[in-house]
C-alpha cells in the first residue's frame, strides 16, 4: 500500500516525480529561504509533514517556509493553500461573512476598514454555526519605520493598502480553526508575530526529581516562575490577536509537563477571553432589547404630563 511508503516517495508519487528529484526540487525552489539558503534536512522533513497531513501543494505555494529568529522554520499556509483545506474537510458546509457599520482608519492605512469583521461557518455535523469577530484594532499592523544611511524610512504592507481583506483573511483563518482544529500551520502575518515574539523571556527547564520507589521520573513544574512569564505571552497574544503564535513560541520552547501545562494555561486564557466577549455581546443585545420593551410600553399606555418637579422624584 501507497500509506507504507516512505513520506518523501509517498508526496512525491503524488506529484508523478521521482523521490530524490522532487526532495532537490523542493529545497532549491518552494522550500528555499528569503536569503537563498536551503533549508536543513530536518526543516525540510518538518515542512514535508504538514504538507503530507493536509494535502498541501508547496510548489503553488499553498505552503512554504518562514524563519524564526532562532534559525528555526515556521511552516507557512498561504490563504489558496487556507481555502484547500477548509474546502476539501469532509464536514465544511459553507461560510458566510458579516461586517460592522462602523467604519475607522487606522494609522498608516490609506483605506478604512469595518471596525469588526465576522466569519460565520457551518459544519454538517453541527446544528449551531462557529461564528468567530476579529476586531480591526486588534490585529492591524503598522507600517514598518527603521532608520538607513540616508535617515528614517517607512514601509508600507498589505494592511495598509488592503485592509478590508488582511482583516477578513484574519477572520476566516481563525474561524477555520476552531471550527476544524486545524493547528501547527500559520499565516505569514501570524510567522513575522512569532518571529517578533523571540525575545520573550525564558524560563528555565526544572530538573524533576526522582522517585526511589519508582522507576518514573517525577513531574514537577514551576509555577510561582511559570505563571508570571505565560501571564504576560498571554497578554500579548490577546492585544496582537496572535494566540497561534504564542503556542508556537511554546511548543518550541518548553518540554514535557511545563509544555502541556503552559499550552493548557494559553488555551484557558483564550477560552476566557472569547466567553467574555460573548457575554458583552449578550448583555448587549439584552440592555438593548430592554430598553425596546420600556419604551413600547411608555408609547402604549396613556400616561398624564409631569411637572418637572413630578418627574425627578422618579429619578
Amino acid at each position: 500500500m501507497s500509506d507504507n511508503k516512505p513520506l518523501v516517495a509517498r508526496i512525491a508519487e503524488k506529484y508523478g516525480v521521482e523521490s530524490q528529484k522532487f526532495y532537490d526540487s523542493l529545497k532549491a525552489t518552494a522550500f528555499k529561504q528569503r536569503d537563498g539558503s536551503a533549508p536543513t534536512n530536518e526543516q525540510m522533513m518538518a515542512l514535508l509533514v504538514v504538507a503530507d497531513q493536509y494535502g498541501l501543494n508547496p510548489f503553488t505555494k499553498e505552503i512554504y517556509a518562514f524563519p524564526d529568529k532562532q534559525n528555526g522554520i515556521i511552516p507557512v499556509v498561504g490563504v489558496d493553500g487556507w481555502c484547500r483545506i477548509i474546502n476539501e474537510h469532509s464536514q465544511y458546509d459553507g461560510v458566510e461573512f458579516e461586517y460592522s457599520d462602523k467604519m475607522i482608519l487606522m494609522p498608516g492605512s490609506k483605506v478604512e476598514c469595518p471596525e469588526w469583521i465576522e466569519t460565520v461557518m457551518y459544519r454538517k455535523d453541527r446544528a449551531r454555526p462557529i461564528k468567530i469577530r476579529e476586531f480591526l484594532d486588534e490585529v492591524y499592523r503598522e507600517p514598518f519605520q527603521g532608520k538607513g544611511r540616508n535617515g528614517p524610512y517607512t514601509i508600507e504592507g498589505p494592511w495598509q493598502t488592503h485592509t478590508k481583506r488582511q482583516l477578513r483573511h484574519k477572520s476566516f483563518i481563525q474561524c477555520a480553526r476552531i471550527a476544524f482544529g486545524f493547528v501547527g500551520i500559520f499565516d505569514q502575518d501570524e510567522a513575522e508575530r512569532i518571529r517578533d515574539m523571540g525575545d520573550a523571556e525564558v524560563v528555565p527547564m526544572v530538573t524533576p526529581a526522582i522517585n526511589p520507589n519508582n522507576d518514573q521520573p517525577v513531574k514537577q513544574i514551576d509555577y510561582q516562575r511559570l505563571d508570571p512569564i505565560l501571564e504576560k505571552l498571554a497578554d500579548r497574544a490577546s492585544q496582537q490577536s496572535a494566540w497561534g503564535a504564542a503556542l508556537q513560541y511554546v511548543n518550541e520552547r518548553f518540554k514535557g509537563s511545563e509544555k502541556e501545562y503552559a499550552i493548557q494555561f494559553l488555551n484557558d486564557k483564550e477560552s476566557e477571553l472569547i466567553a467574555l466577549t460573548h457575554v458583552d455581546e449578550e448583555s448587549s443585545e439584552l440592555e438593548l432589547l430592554s430598553t425596546e420593551v420600556e419604551d413600547d410600553e411608555k408609547t402604549s399606555q396613556a400616561m398624564p404630563e409631569f411637572s418637572d418637579e413630578e418627574a425627578g422624584s422618579f429619578h
